[in-house]
């Protein structure tokens, strides 16, 4: 009750925030989907459409600190409106596809662009600004649960518009879901009406762009956050790239694979609230370190076994808890070392890193298959680095600890 009565001035830049990032994160993750019956009705490969989504995460991850750093000079509502119509643009092109290049510029350029003006960094930045210090990572714990409810919807209902009526029908449905979109961005962007609060003694706030990024780069803890960030990318990218089509090599029902998508969202929800309410009293970058190796874990013990309908399920829901609890933790970590002015940019500034691990995972799994005819490289590649990062984010932060916001308020 306390934590409702502190953000019930800025619920509707809350609720606008979770909204479109519910629909930027869940349609995006759901477009495995398509993959088979989009490629063989167009004809082209497995590999060419995979290249599209690694150019999408390109774009995504080169463009965020630019659309960062454009909030600071627009303000967000400006950057969230303009991305919130690409991205309907993006997937009108897309189910209207006749080839590569359509696939290219619509489910890479356009929907990319529109990412990195809809998606985490700026939605954690807009939720970060409206609330308190003292309740912030909490609430980029719901913001980021919210955003974690458009796979339940986007994945089972594109799943079955396509199973009854097409792909392209399926991804029409996705045109319609992003159009709520735009009044989403156009709440959340009230946040340009709160002031920033007093600046604190090691925050970066008037200066410019290329200030910001040097003094953020010469900070050790960012820039193994930022290195391990690479890994988070390539994991989770692979995943909801390539295990429907995974999942259809080895002869499971095609709804297993939006199911399993709709419980890895379903999960989120709790793993989102349970890191961000950690992330308020512990350490970030070790709950960061900790998340990175227990999906390895997960990842090895999936694939290691013949899948299941159960096996697979229960996959989802572990990898699922484990999967945007790193959206608080990275948000949380940036605003407490750096402030608030900066944080998009800086934010993006990491991702950048975590969208070039996309790209890897995304393009690097499909020739992997292309050359070999199967996954298990690509898996066990995932899961190596994946424990090397864990490891050395998680020793790096105990070694040069950083206190959350409620023990150095106490």
């Amino acid at each position: 009750m306390a934590l409702l009565q502190i953000l019930r001035p800025t619920l509707p830049i809350l609720i606008g925030a979770s909204l479109m990032l519910s629909l930027s994160m869940g349609l995006r993750q759901s477009l495995g989907i398509f993959l088979q019956p989009l490629t063989h009705d167009v004809a082209i490969s497995v590999s060419d459409f995979t290249l599209a989504i690694a150019v999408q995460n390109l774009a995504w991850g080169f463009l965020q600190p630019l659309a960062g750093a454009l909030t600071v000079r627009f303000g967000f509502r400006t950057i969230m409106m303009v991305g919130a119509l690409l991205y309907v643009a993006g997937l009108s092109l897309m189910a209207g596809a006749q080839g590569f290049l359509s696939v290219m510029i619509g489910a890479g350029v356009l929907i990319g662009t529109s990412l990195a003006c809809t998606a985490a960094a700026i939605a954690m930045s807009v939720a970060a600004r409206a609330v308190p210090a003292t309740v912030r990572s909490t609430v980029l714990g719901i913001v980021s649960a919210a955003g974690s409810l458009g796979a339940l919807l986007s994945a089972p209902l594109g799943q079955m518009l396509n199973e009854g009526y097409g792909w392209r029908t399926g991804l029409a449905g996705f045109v319609v879901l992003s159009l709520a979109m735009l009044p989403a961005a156009w709440f959340a962007g009230k946040v340009d009406k709160v002031p920033l609060p007093p600046r604190g003694p090691d925050e970066i706030a008037d200066t410019s762009a290329g200030v910001a990024a040097k003094i953020a780069f010469g900070n050790a803890s960012f820039v193994v956050m930022t290195c391990a960030y690479f890994v988070c990318g390539m994991q989770l990218v692979f995943i909801t790239t390539h295990l429907p089509s995974y999942l259809a090599i080895c002869g499971m029902d095609p709804m297993l694979s939006a199911q399993t998508l709709g419980v890895i969202g379903g999960f989120n929800v709790l793993g989102s609230l349970f890191f961000g309410w950690a992330g308020q009293r512990w350490n970030k970058l070790a709950l960061l370190g900790g998340i990175y190796i227990s999906r390895s874990l997960v990842l090895a013990w999936y694939f290691m076994l013949p899948p299941s309908p159960t096996t697979t399920l229960l996959f989802g829901a572990m990898m699922g808890f484990l999967w945007l609890g790193v959206g608080p933790l990275v948000a949380g970590a940036v605003a407490d070392l750096f402030g608030l002015q900066w944080q998009a940019m800086i934010q993006g500034l990491a991702f950048m890193s975590h969208q070039l691990g996309s790209f890897l995972g995304a393009y690097g799994g499909g020739v992997l298959y292309d050359s070999l005819g199967s996954y298990t490289m690509a898996w066990r590649i995932g899961v190596a680095v994946g424990l090397a990062a864990g490891i050395i984010q998680l020793a790096f932060a105990l070694i040069r600890p950083t206190e959350p916001p409620l023990l150095r308020a106490a």
